[in-house]
């Protein structure tokens, strides 16, 4: 292999290693899991060759470790993505993302009218899939669809 052309990422000791994001949602990776604010070292990287995505990014957060529901946050706009715990430079777990049925509380409705939107209530979404594929969140409360690449991330 050509050494001009290898690109080293330093490894962390402790940490997550969030690995098969689709390029275009790196950024809702780094909102949904507010790496805004981290303290900590954060290193990230997008538009890598993926033989399987084509072009994906990559997340490494030192000292930090994902809970489930961040991990389920994640899968809702990157449902291809690992997720590596890492200690003492080994990967110790691997977890690929599993969507849940409903969502609440991170994701902006669509709608314009819709009460979610004028009103001090929480979002609840319904995940719609085709396979293993994420095709939309239906609101509950106006059952308007938002498709993937239209999701918007709420604090």
């Amino acid at each position: 292999m050509d050494t001009k052309k290898q690109m080293n990422v330093r490894a962390i000791e402790n940490g997550t290693v969030i690995d098969h994001i689709p390029a275009d949602c790196l950024f809702k990776i780094i909102n949904i899991l507010d790496l805004e604010k981290e303290t900590g070292q954060v290193t990230f990287g997008t538009n890598f060759e993926s033989k399987r995505m084509g072009k994906k990014a990559i997340i490494k957060i030192a000292d930090r470790y994902c809970a489930d529901e961040e991990v389920n946050r994640i899968s809702i706009v990157a449902p291809m993505a690992c997720v590596n715990t890492i200690r003492n430079y080994q990967v110790v777990e691997k977890r690929t993302v599993k969507a849940p049925e409903e969502v609440e509380g991170f994701v902006k409705c669509g709608n314009p009218r819709c009460i979610t939107n004028h009103e001090r209530i929480r979002t609840r979404f319904e995940v719609q899939r085709q396979g293993n594929a994420i095709t939309g969140l239906r609101c509950h409360f106006c059952e308007k669809v938002t498709t993937p690449e239209n999701i918007v991330i709420v604090k």
